[in-house]
């Protein structure tokens, strides 16, 4: 519902673009995105779901890293998608802070799943001998818990921050989803108070998981050089690269978004950022980890070679 002391009960989306003749070849691009980021993430859940050398926790946080992906990805592409062949891009009020929840829960757990998978590679690089006992089935469901109560909690606070708004007559979002940002500049008040919610929520929340997978990359190259044998640095570094990866594209186009004021980071760019780490990073993530990790790649040969069979 809209606020009580807000006029705007609809907002119009802007989109990424004004001209009309990139509308359908935007179109047809992004439905191809999503269509890959659809087949990656789910094809990569019953992979590990039905797998069962991939029943551990690794793959265990990795199911739900595919899981968060397909669904946040799911929340904002089909409406920019029907925004590219709709005259009228509108979203009411009640919509946008919905599809601002769902977005930042799922982004935020998202941060929280990567640093837990950080973890999982620390114990499983230093610890070794102990792996089995600290990454039980109870420690990882109580990680994964921890992992959707931040997300919960940090998307809580921002839509109440951004819903408690007062809009008056401009009500065109320069956006193509309902971000943050872009709703802040729409206020006939002033929103110093949730700039600064905004501004402390995400620092906590790309702060806390940044840090973690620091200090555990850290303790992991540290223990990769007390390592003798080129094979086994090998092995070790292998094992950290595809999250490596992810991790670095993830956190760094989210942080180029939201830790810089929106006086020096234009909105114009923003919206490329997001792009980025809204379309092109969870389309990116299941071909990163099948490309590169030898146990999906064997799972996968295993089962298109049943499906060749049968």
């Amino acid at each position: 519902m809209a606020a009580e002391n807000s006029s705007v009960t609809e907002f119009i989306l802007a989109g990424l673009t004004d001209q009309p003749g990139l509308q359908i070849p935007l179109f047809f691009l992004f439905l191809g995105f999503y269509l890959v980021t659809v087949v990656g993430n789910l094809g990569l859940i019953m992979l590990i779901g039905l797998n069962s050398r991939l029943h551990t926790p690794m793959y265990f946080f990795l199911f739900n890293l595919s899981l968060i992906d397909f669904c946040y990805s799911t929340t904002i592409t089909p409406k920019m998608l029907k925004n590219f062949v709709s005259k009228h891009n509108i979203i009411l009020h009640a919509e946008c802070m919905t599809q601002l929840f769902f977005f930042c829960f799922f982004v935020i757990s998202e941060s929280f799943v990567l640093s837990a998978m950080a973890y999982d590679r620390y114990v499983a690089i230093c610890r070794p001998l102990v792996y089995t006992v600290t990454m039980s089935p109870e420690v990882c469901l109580l990680l994964l818990l921890g992992v959707y109560v931040m997300g919960f909690s940090g998307a809580l606070a921002h839509t109440g921050s951004i819903a408690s708004l007062t809009f008056c007559a401009n009500n065109i979002v320069n956006h193509f989803m309902c971000d943050i940002l872009p709703l802040l500049e729409l206020s006939c008040t002033s929103t110093y108070v949730h700039e600064l919610v905004v501004f402390v929520v995400v620092a906590v929340d790309i702060g806390m998981p940044i840090i973690t997978i620091f200090i555990s990359y850290g303790l992991i190259l540290c223990s990769i050089l007390h390592i003798h044998s080129a094979e086994g640095k090998s092995k070790a570094f292998s094992t950290c690269s595809s999250h490596i990866i992810v991790v670095c594209l993830f956190f760094g186009s989210g942080a180029f978004m939201y830790l810089k004021p929106p006086s020096i980071l234009p909105l114009g760019q923003g919206k490329v950022s997001s792009l980025f780490y809204t379309i092109v990073v969870p389309m990116l993530n299941p071909l990163i980890y099948s490309l590169r990790n030898k146990d999906v790649k064997i799972a996968l040969r295993k089962a298109l070679g049943i499906k060749i069979f049968l």
